[in-house]
């Protein structure tokens, strides 16, 4: 089995950590202000702030707070996203990458501001974030982001003095930053949004969204009336494929080993490939070293289990940490001109708003994101609401295309593979392949018993081949990142819909994808 081989819980450090929360499911309707899609950073945000400012809120969310996107990061919540200044400078122009770099340094303070109104136990510590080089070529980088981040006047600064146990050239720092225990963040936002009118539903899945006076969120046992809709789910639906082109997946790992008796002083992300992502947290009395890193756009796919061997070589290497703990992944969405969104939902749209695109750096965008739609709702002017316009002209041709279907095969063949004939039995405990079954592609999973599970391989998304993830014993789909359980159940969309049950066949001719 893949868990045996690779060692520690395949789960994040912060889930399995953090207390499991109880809120009902949605039963019947309900009527409020605003309804939010998502309980992860974005949603909770927003609805906090939202009943901050007298709205009365429901958040629907479709398994537990905490456990979807923003319960896999790294922990981080800084400005400083490894050259990210320069890269806007470059696009968009040095103003846009100054109010991007405002934006998300207010959504430290922000942040900071929550935990002491709130009284949240999360672990909140200021830390210094270091971008660093280890070359001379990441160096010059380096120095040409401090430079500018300087000259936007972020907390920023050169140093060659970067707390690390092994020789670097120099980093850029930002200090004031901070680190946080993710899901126990979000569950105290969840605390604070409950009561008084307004609403946490759990175990609630949003099937469809009407844009009307007033919006209806439906579930599969109620649904939320409001004037107003936020979808806040990572990778949004209702959308009709509006960001497919403009937002494409992006899958990293993490590891949290066992760290040594001092931790860093620091939060660190390598200019140097591979890139890699670490700090050290300590957790009911355990101290873990948490490194990240090992990204790829969802469509490559590649040895999961070797991702996570490497990483958690690196923090034993490098980093002297120990065994390994836990292990996890992530994915989010990148913006095809690197910028979040945040705004309406599509062109069309008159009364729903959307948060996605948040670049893997969730913790601060998906704060400022929030922060701008809750001004938007509220009549109210944002800095930073023109640079993160979800219906600005985003060139769709930045988007990696092999994660854009082709239409001259049909978006179900965009994924296909080679195929090898092979049979059901072939498949040892913890394996999963799609077949060609009859004519129609089907994802068969063996169990640990070696019990045969079988579904339709066709995401209900936009119809592509999802692919096993041996590693976490999941169905992916390559192109825009939507997750299933080996019995077909969404884990995250942009699907809503299940994958089809189907029948274990009792012969299979062919094999489409490995």
């Amino acid at each position: 089995m893949v868990e045996e081989q690779l060692g520690g819980q395949a789960v994040s450090l912060w889930v399995a950590t953090a207390a499991v929360t109880g809120y009902p499911a949605l039963d019947g309707e309900v009527e409020v202000d605003v309804a939010v899609i998502g309980g992860g950073i974005a949603g909770l945000t927003a609805a906090l702030a939202l009943k901050r400012a007298g709205q009365s809120v429901a958040v629907v969310e479709a398994a537990r707070v905490g456990t979807g996107v923003t319960g896999h990061t790294t922990g981080k919540v800084t400005s400083l996203h490894r050259l990210a200044y320069t890269e806007l400078a470059r696009s968009h122009g040095v103003e846009t990458a100054r109010t991007y770099g405002q934006a998300n340094q207010a959504a430290v303070e922000h942040i900071a501001r929550t935990v002491a109104a709130e009284g949240i136990d999360c672990g909140f510590r200021r830390v210094s974030n270091f971008t660093y080089a280890e070359s001379e070529e990441a160096l010059a980088l380096v120095r040409g982001e401090a430079a500018l981040t300087i000259k936007l006047g972020l907390p920023a600064a050169f140093t060659t003095d970067v707390p690390l146990p092994f020789r670097v050239k120099g980093a850029v720092r930002f200090d004031g930053q901070a680190q946080i225990h993710a899901v126990r963040y979000l569950q105290g936002l969840a605390r604070a949004v409950q009561g008084q009118g307004s609403y946490i539903f759990e175990n609630s899945f949003a099937e469809s969204i009407h844009d009307g006076s007033p919006s209806v969120v439906t579930t599969a046992h109620g649904s939320v009336r409001a004037r107003e809709v936020i979808v806040a789910s990572n990778m949004p639906f209702g959308d009709d494929g509006f960001f497919a082109e403009r937002c494409h997946a992006h899958r990293s790992y993490l590891t949290a080993s066992r760290a040594p008796a001092r931790g860093l002083e620091g939060t660190f992300i390598s200019v140097d490939e591979p890139m890699h992502s670490f700090m050290s947290m300590d957790v009911d009395g355990g101290s873990y070293i948490l490194a990240g890193g090992e990204g790829h756009p969802a469509a490559e796919g590649g040895d999961t289990a070797a991702r996570y061997r490497r990483l958690s070589a690196f923090a034993q290497d490098r980093l002297g940490a120990s065994e390994l703990a836990f292990r996890w992944s992530t994915q989010d969405g990148i913006p095809a001109d690197g910028l979040p969104y945040a705004g309406l939902l599509s062109p069309s749209a008159k009364h729903v708003y959307v948060i996605t695109g948040l670049r893997k750096w969730g913790l601060s965008n998906g704060t400022a994101a929030a922060l701008i739609v809750t001004n938007t709702i509220c009549g109210l002017e944002n800095p930073a609401a023109a640079a993160f316009n979800s219906l600005r002209p985003a060139a769709a041709a930045k988007a990696a295309p092999s994660l854009i279907p082709d239409p001259g095969r049909g978006p179900a063949e965009a994924a296909r593979k080679p195929g090898r004939t092979a049979g059901p039995t072939g498949l040892a405990a913890g394996e999963g392949a799609v077949f060609d079954v009859d004519g129609e592609k089907t994802a068969i999973y063996a169990d640990a018993a070696g019990q045969l599970r079988a579904v339709s391989a066709v995401c209900t998304h936009l119809g592509c081949t999802v692919e096993f993830n041996p590693a976490e014993a999941t169905w992916d789909c390559p192109c825009h990142g939507s997750r299933f359980t080996t019995d077909g159940k969404v884990i995250q969309g942009p699907a809503t819909r299940d994958l089809q049950p189907r029948p274990v066949p009792g012969r299979i001719t062919s094999i489409t994808a490995p």
